[in-house]
This record gives C-alpha cells, structure tokens and sequence, in this order.
C-alpha cells in the first residue's frame, strides 16, 4: 500500500496456484481507482504491458476483484502505516 500520489498498492495476481503476474498497480484516476498491468519500457519511450488479459469481460472480472479487495484491506487497515502491510496473493479459480 502507498499514500503518495496516485500510485495507491501494487498487488500479485495468483491464477489457479500455478501461474503468478507480479507488479499490478491500484492507480487512483481523475475519476475512479482503475488496475494496471505490469509494464516495460521500451526503445521509443512508450510503455507495454508484460503481461495482460486477452478480453476485455476478463480484464473486468479481475480488476473487480482487485479493487473490492483493495477496498477492503484499506477499510481495515487505515490507521496501519503502508510498511507494516502484509502483501496478499489473490487467487482466480476458472
């Protein structure tokens, strides 16, 4: 969890116990909170995602998840100081 900026908590994303996507960010936008995936740059200045959902019914799903957990983590835990969090994987079952 981060208090600065727009940058709020970075998560990892854990899919049925075997695959792992590390480095997604809880963003806050100029209207509502959104999830990045992780990204490189690359040689012209312009970041891609490293890894991503394919569809966009996915993408909805999971950032969801991410935020309502998100959400609740920072309801509970308002008064602890962001070092003191514990990170947490999420699991996806299909």
């Amino acid at each position: 969890m981060r208090s600065e900026g727009n940058l709020k908590a970075f998560c990892s994303v854990v899919f049925d116990d075997v695959f792992i996507i590390h480095s997604v960010k809880v963003i806050q936008g100029k209207e509502k909170l959104f999830v990045a995936m992780p990204s490189r740059e690359i040689k012209n200045g312009e970041f891609r995602d490293t890894a991503h959902p394919i569809n966009n019914q996915f993408r909805v799903k999971m950032e969801e998840i991410i935020l309502t957990k998100y959400r609740s983590v920072v309801g509970e835990e308002e008064s602890v100081i962001s070092t003191d969090l514990t990170t947490e994987d999420l699991t996806f079952r299909a």
